[in-house]
């Protein structure tokens, strides 16, 4: 048996094809380098070779070799971007007026016609001239950005697993599934239907914010014998009545804004898990064996998957990560400010806690060029106050540990973990849980901050805490 083909028949969007909106054809190039430079037709060495030739410092390879062997894996992958389309298609079920032809264009956009490769920093997709010139892109091939984020060495997912993982992360593909499945549900309409499922992956103040919610908006809506079927702006009143709830819960919000903003924080954590809870399961129960199984209407897979264990571990971290680091950001950020004003030697800088980070995120400025503006002695003064690394640090342990806990739960309740669970069952899931946590989130984060100088924050992280520090600004400017 010689190479798989998969190396060298590309997948790509083909609006032309009417039954399927995709095509598949054979790339010359593709297929004389793997045949070239396999050492044997073992696909996880033929796999290997091209991801050190595709990923290779040395001098010895060269940058057309680089390009061949990314152009082989290019075509593998696009078979996984496919079938993962085909599955989000189908995860979502029949009650939808999308099918996986309308998620084709956010990632199967390549037509493998250009040599690519990655620069030194592998930050960058380089269009490979002639002469084996290069230049940047202006348009990032997405199955090229699933080779630029797959380290063989860092990760316990399969390549046809990463490239699923990354497809059902694309930030086009997910806008495209939450403004085409919830664009008619408003957030009072989404905080007014929660229930304890959703409420119990929230942190305890923002249960409060919902149990109060339900106890004032709910109840009016309920008592209403007419009226029309969207969900209103809460009243002036109403927001008066939550607040006195939460005070006797200790819940200290000031304004009726600062409530409003809150709410709709949460709305949008709900908005999140909505969109990868509420779908058909992958598995069905299968009654003559007692055992869950696939589904036989899921497309089939050629490669070998992750075992059951781990798979339940990857969909359920998956459906909860997002809520996991926005709560972990708000804890750290309020236990820093509660901190610093508890110090007495810090205390009248804690106000500027806040504008510190908004400088260092929304405009990339160093801590050198920050401390003078926010009146600080020094650089040294500025790093012990904000210390934006130690931040990144406690809130990604914060975020793991909170996704630990609800993985580890589940995996109980499956019956994949015993109670109190076996110590190495322990240390091996939360293994898995920081390698994904460290791919899908953190590993960019540091990337960014050790950029230096003309640094841009673009990962999931920075934009998360940005989100988080845009509505602090809301709520001091009503204050």
């Amino acid at each position: 048996m010689g190479v798989s083909s998969r190396y060298w028949t590309l997948w790509y969007l083909s609006p032309a094809s009417e039954n399927l909106g995709y095509e598949n054809c054979l790339i010359p190039a593709a297929q004389a380098f793997a045949q070239n430079h396999s050492p044997c037709a073992q696909d996880g060495v033929t796999q290997a070779t091209l991801l050190s030739y595709f990923h290779a410092q040395s001098s010895s390879v060269t940058i057309w070799m680089q390009a061949q062997a990314g152009l082989c894996l290019r075509c593998y992958v696009s078979a996984s971007i496919l079938k993962a389309c085909y599955t989000i298609d189908h995860l979502f079920g029949s009650n939808k007026a999308f099918s996986y032809r309308d998620l084709l264009p956010f990632v199967l956009d390549d037509d493998g016609k250009t040599h690519v490769i990655l620069d030194r920093d592998r930050k960058t997709q380089l269009v490979v001239m002639g002469d084996e010139q290069s230049q940047a892109t202006t348009y990032p091939i997405f199955a090229v950005e699933v080779l630029r984020t797959f380290k063989v060495a860092e990760s316990s997912a399969s390549l046809d697993n990463w490239a699923f993982l990354r497809t059902k992360q694309n930030v086009e593909l997910k806008q495209f599934l939450a403004e085409f499945g919830f664009q008619h549900l408003s957030d009072w309409a989404l905080l007014n239907r929660a229930r304890p499922r959703q409420m119990e992956r929230l942190s305890e103040r923002d249960r409060h914010l919902i149990n109060a919610f339900h106890q004032v908006y709910r109840r009016d809506r309920r008592q209403q014998l007419a009226g029309s079927r969207r969900c209103p702006d809460p009243s002036t009143e109403q927001l008066q009545k939550m607040m006195t709830d939460l005070q006797q819960q200790n819940v200290a919000i000031s304004t009726a804004s600062e409530l409003m903003s809150s709410l709709k924080r949460v709305a949008a954590q709900l908005r999140q898990y909505d969109l990868w809870s509420h779908r058909v399961p992958l598995e069905v129960h299968d009654v003559e064996t007692g055992r869950d199984t696939m589904r036989s209407d899921l497309p089939c897979s050629e490669v070998d998957e992750l075992d059951l264990e781990q798979k339940e571990v990857l969909m359920f971290f998956h459906q909860q990560l997002d809520l996991a680091l926005n709560a972990a950001i708000a804890q750290e950020l309020r236990d820093r400010v509660a901190t610093l004003e508890r110090s007495k030697k810090y205390a009248p800088l804690a106000p500027q806690y806040v504008p510190g980070l908004r400088f260092y995120y929304e405009q990339g400025l160093s801590l050198k060029e920050i401390a003078p503006l926010l009146g600080m002695s020094s650089w040294d003064q500025a790093r012990r106050v904000l210390n934006p690394g130690d931040l990144l640090s406690k809130v990604r342990a914060m975020t793991v540990q909170r996704v630990l806990d609800r993985v580890l739960e589940q995996a109980q309740q499956k019956g994949f973990a015993q109670t109190p669970p076996d110590p190495n069952y322990l240390r091996t899931l939360a293994e898995q849980v920081e390698v994904v946590a460290d791919q899908e989130i953190f590993q960019a984060a540091v990337e960014e901050m050790r950029a230096g100088q003309c640094r841009s924050f673009n990962s999931v992280y920075a934009q998360q805490l940005r989100l988080y520090l845009n509505e602090c600004r809301e709520n001091q400017s009503h204050d």
